[in-house]
């Protein structure tokens, strides 16, 4: 390379030596301008993985041979001037509850341990059609089920920040993946928090999008074959290195789907183009109930600082007449009601029952919380479960979107925390997670601050914002209006650069 190129790469931000930390944008235009070869860019990563993943475990299954071919496909097709789509010959992963035909896909659980569908999930087969090269799929919590990575047969995933800790659950083989230069992008699946904890802990960008915006077709669970019953909480979403990563993978994979009836055909809105002076935002440090750890505070007090420097409209506050603890309550009962009393087996009722029995239990000996967590105080509306009780639910449900609704109304957007704590240490599904010397339950630690925002149906964008002490990765959510989804994106954006010197590059 001489100088004139080296200076050019340097300026457009892509240096080809630290390829596996550009962003999947940057690769993206790199390759349409035949800078670098979809081979190059793969060889990579692979070369990345082979050093560090061993110690990092964040992929479960590669696709080395076919990958290679693909790239050498995509490489040629360049040169004879096809393009294949936005993201021609970039290699991605995909966390393996995603179904990727002709490629193993377990969900972490051991009946599937053989399992290679027929078919890619809907998601997955919109990004090959734009040109992407699925290299591998990520390692994911055991059916999506946890705030940690770990599963009977790839084991446990490690931050890249730190070995002994968490990289969150269950999107944590894709996050991690990113922040360790394993891919420039993947996609993840958000229950409770799964894209959102994830991004988080390891210091990533990710996006939950608006409920029902992109279909979920091809996800485990529900298991392959099984009716579906996972109807309204599931989302599916981006983890990248870059807002700008977010906004082109949702473009892509979002709209509908004739696999899933249920995804309106609603076009993507437009951004508002407002720079930071012009938003209005409202943000808090959390609930009383569950406030954040003294490091989590101090890199949201900065935040706002910026903004206020910036010129924003800046108000704390949490939203009006929005009781969070009934929205943990609410939330609780209708997770149980789809994710478990719908299932087609006793086995799935009784597990589920028993995971709330055993939380409960944690919360009640093991925490300060002795008579027992906001997520136990609508269990008469889950067990026994009944088309009433989901009823009223449900009912419950559609007063608090409208509460969420009226709030935003006001504001650009809401900034609040993603977890109380930055990644813990590797603990026991349910064990009580320490922040500043107090223990708190598990779930609520973990998915406090997620979980309703599933119940309404907001977008989320996280960003990261700074670290603790311990130099672990500290995000937010940006929550936004319901629909307004490239909207949110271009706000989260302008919020990011605010912060840009603050933050650590990606690296492992």
């Amino acid at each position: 390379m001489n100088i004139i190129n080296l200076i050019e790469s340097i300026l457009s931000g892509l240096v080809v030596m630290n390829i596996v930390f550009a962003t999947a944008s940057q690769l993206a235009q790199a390759l349409r301008n035949k800078e670098i070869s979809a081979t190059e860019v793969l060889n990579a990563y692979l070369e990345q993985i082979a050093k560090h993943n061993s110690k990092i475990n964040a992929i479960a299954t590669l696709d080395e041979e076919n990958a290679i071919k693909r790239a050498k496909e995509a490489d040629e097709a360049l040169a004879r001037g096809e393009n294949w789509g936005a993201l021609h010959g970039l290699p991605i992963a995909i966390k393996d509850t995603l179904e990727t035909a002709s490629l193993l896909t377990t969900a972490g659980y051991p009946p599937l341990g053989n399992y290679i569908p027929s078919e890619d999930a809907t998601a997955v087969a919109r990004l090959k059609a734009a040109g992407a090269i699925v290299f591998a799929k990520t390692n994911p919590a055991r059916l999506a089920g946890d705030y940690q990575t770990n599963n009977p047969l790839f084991g446990r995933t490690n931050n890249p920040w730190d070995l002994d800790r968490t990289v969150g659950g269950s999107s944590g083989g894709s996050a991690s993946a990113i922040a360790a230069g394993f891919s420039p992008l993947d996609i993840g699946s958000d229950v409770a928090g799964s894209i959102r904890h994830p991004a988080h802990c390891c210091g990533v960008y990710g996006f939950m999008p608006t409920d029902r915006r992109v279909p979920t077709t091809g996800h485990i669970p529900e298991l392959p074959g099984q009716s579906k019953y996972i109807r309204r909480l599931l989302r599916i979403g981006p983890l990248a290195r870059s807002i700008e990563d977010l906004r082109l993978c949702f473009t892509l994979i979002a709209g509908a789907d004739p696999r899933q009836p249920e995804i309106p055909p609603v076009p993507l809105d437009e951004s508002t183009g407002k720079k930071l002076s012009n938003l209005r935002i409202a943000w808090t440090y959390g609930c009383d109930f569950l406030p954040v750890s003294k490091d989590t505070r101090a890199c949201i007090e900065t935040l706002i600082n910026r903004l206020t420097d910036a010129g924003c409209i800046l108000e704390e506050c949490n939203p009006t007449n929005f009781d969070w603890e009934e929205a943990l309550a609410n939330y609780s009962a209708w997770a149980f009601l789809e994710l478990y009393a719908s299932t087609p087996s006793v086995k799935g009722l009784l597990q589920g029952f028993a995971i709330g029995i055993k939380a409960e239990f944690l919360a009640r000996t093991q925490t300060a919380f002795k008579s027992g967590t906001p997520l136990a105080k609508k269990s008469h509306l889950a067990f026994p479960p009944s088309l009433a009780n989901y009823n009223a639910v449900l009912t419950d449900r559609d007063r608090l979107v409208t509460q969420m609704d009226r709030f935003l109304e006001a504001w650009d957007a809401w900034i609040c925390p993603v977890s109380i704590t930055p990644a813990f240490p590797h603990c026991d599904f349910g064990e009580p997670i320490a922040v500043d010397g107090v223990k708190f339950p598990y779930l609520l630690a973990c998915g406090g601050y997620t979980m309703p925002l599933n119940l309404t149906g907001n977008p989320v964008v996280v960003i990261p914002i700074g670290q603790s002490k311990e130099g672990l990765p500290i995000g937010v959510q940006i929550v936004g209006k319901r629909w307004k989804d490239m909207e949110l994106l271009a706000i989260a954006n302008e919020i990011s650069h605010a912060i840009d010197d603050l933050l650590h590059p990606f690296g492992y």
